[in-house]
């Protein structure tokens, strides 16, 4: 037997041959000149229509898709049309450059210059990359770079997969997925727990593997083994027989002595609302409003935000529904909202800092959930992203108010609002941790950094600390105020029982995690819960604090996760 040790992002045993993704398309050969019978100004017309063409394909492939797989299209179908690239292109076909070989190179140009940037930028390169192969088959009129075809299930395994491509994966035709890079927040990780995949990144070598070898992969311990052996089958079986129990929430998040920790969904849209209404979710704790804000060159209107937010309250009436304003900026900029320039945009204008250079744009926003939430019958929560100090809470509050908003909240995602909940809690009626945030910028590790993984864990005893000083922060006067947790953190289900400990009073994640979170939170007390965060809080290192705090949970065992 043959290990490559990895990241596991989502959990499942099983196993299955590989498919190893398709050689990537062709580099235009260096210097590469037009056609003689090819003009500058033809070139660079086949090159727009080929990028049209590319934008078209994405956006169609977003309308068929749902949450992260249809936000991930739209933000890449974005990157197809974007101006930096285009025009470094034509300038090249200006000089006498191939329409291949100029949109290869301006793309390499687009993609330095965003990994350099850091962040949340450096996610964008890959999508650059994406887009530039694309644009290249279109040019050829050859077959884009795709999923591979195949009859039969099978272990998807590529260096790293391109966020077209995992947005638009068959649950029905692959096991799980495997990638030798990527890291544990990549577009891999977040579409594989939205899909109920198992899943392993930072996995390296296993891109070399041959294609029909059979594996077996285990997405909780993050481990690939090629020619399992009778032991691992025997696993693979026992997950099998075991996952139905995941298969369905019962609709109340519980410890075993009767603490209620309400379980509640992470959505994009009123589909994805209905589909987290279906899977038993008692609310959602995260409600991304930027969606209907991209592929757009002007703000939308306020009946047309309203109509938008309205579809996902109608989903849960009289169910809490909590709404993030719009978080724009750094990976999600805006043409009419923000600023692609900013030499550090993870650091920069973004979330609730963009009503600093564009005021009124969030004035809008609120005016349209008041005007959504009059007409549903939803327990509408909304809160403000990258609030920072006590000043931004109490100014954020006020606009609420004023909108007739009854009920205001801050995303704590940046270290200082954790540190200063009690002064920002006096201002709000509630928090939510953004744990994806919170842990990049206390760990200063980009979230999208496969060498990074190990910092980049909610698993850090400093992280899991600013979660707890936010929850004392809520209690300090006496009475306290609703902290919840809203990031990827929520969907492991050993990390929510020590969240539960530390006193966070609901858990919101992708819909599909929320059985098996479910499963495991009801095998404790509530005083076990206190327990098993202490122990976590007195690790050493993340890696400790997850293998003292799973050895305590027999459960995560039994039930392959």
């Amino acid at each position: 037997m043959q290990n490559f040790p990895g990241v596991g992002v989502s959990p499942g045993r099983v196993i299955g041959t590989i498919r190893q993704m398709p050689k990537p398309i062709s580099e235009p050969p260096a210097g590469e000149q037009l056609a003689p019978d090819t003009t500058a100004e033809e070139a660079t017309a086949a090159l727009k229509a080929a990028s049209q063409s590319v934008h078209d394909e994405l956006k169609d492939r977003a309308t068929h898709a749902t949450g992260d797989g249809k936000a991930v299209l739209e933000a890449t179908a974005l990157m197809a049309k974007d101006t930096m690239l285009i025009k470094g292109a034509a300038k090249l076909v200006a000089r006498g450059t191939s329409a291949e070989r100029a949109i290869w190179e301006s793309g390499s140009s687009v993609s330095e210059m965003l990994h350099n940037l850091g962040g949340y930028m450096a996610e964008r390169a890959t999508d650059v990359l994406d887009v530039r192969a694309r644009i290249v088959a279109e040019l050829r009129g050859v077959p884009a770079p795709g999923l591979p075809a195949s009859n039969t299930p099978f272990v998807l395994v590529a260096e790293d997969l391109a966020p077209a491509d995992t947005a638009t994966l068959d649950p029905n035709k692959v096991l799980a997925l495997v990638t030798a890079g990527g890291g544990p927040q990549s577009h891999t990780a977040i579409i594989a727990r939205s899909l109920g995949l198992p899943a392993v990144v930072a996995a390296v070598g296993v891109d070399e593997l041959a294609d029909g070898t059979e594996v077996y992969v285990d997405g909780a311990a993050g481990s690939i083994t090629a020619g399992p052996d009778e032991s691992l089958r025997a696993a693979a079986e026992a997950w099998a027989a075991t996952a139905s129990l995941l298969a369905a929430f019962t609709g109340t998040g519980a410890t075993a002595d009767g603490h209620q920790v309400p379980l509640l969904a992470n959505v994009g849209g009123g589909k994805d609302a209905e589909a987290a209404a279906k899977l038993g979710a008692q609310g959602v704790g995260l409600f991304r409003t930027e969606f209907c804000f991209l592929e757009r060159d002007t703000e939308p209107s306020v009946e047309e935000q309203a109509a938008a937010y309205k579809s996902v309250f109608d989903a849960f009436p009289g169910k809490k529904v909590v709404l993030r304003t719009l978080d724009a900026g750094a990976d999600k900029p805006l043409p009419f909202l923000t600023d692609s320039t900013e030499p550090n945009p993870a650091l920069g204008v973004r979330g609730y800092r963009t009503d600093f250079t564009t005021p009124g744009v969030l004035d809008r926003q609120l005016e349209a959930i008041a005007l959504a939430q009059q007409q549903s019958q939803a327990d509408v929560w909304v809160m403000a992203p990258m609030i920072s100090t006590a000043e931004e809470a109490s100014r954020f509050a006020s606009m609420c108010a004023d909108a007739g908003i009854k009920t205001p909240g801050v995303m704590v995602e940046v270290p200082s609002a954790a540190l200063t909940a009690e002064a920002i809690l006096r201002e709000v009626g509630f928090a939510s941790l953004g744990t994806n945030d919170l842990t990049q910028y206390a760990m200063a590790a980009d979230r999208q950094l496969g060498p990074l993984a190990n910092l980049n864990t909610p698993w850090q005893p400093a992280v899991l600390r600013l979660v707890g000083l936010t929850v004392e922060g809520s209690r300090a006067e006496g009475h306290s105020k609703p902290v919840g947790v809203c990031g990827e953190a929520a969907a492991d289900p050993a990390l929510a029982v020590v969240l539960t400990g530390l006193g966070v009073s609901t858990l919101s994640m992708t819909a599909r995690s929320l059985a098996a979170v479910a499963a495991v939170l009801k095998t404790v007390t509530l005083s076990e819960a206190q327990e098993l965060a202490k122990l976590a809080l007195s690790a050493p290192s993340a890696t400790e604090a997850r293998a003292w705090v799973r050895e305590k949970l027999p459960v995560l065992e039994e039930l392959g996760l």
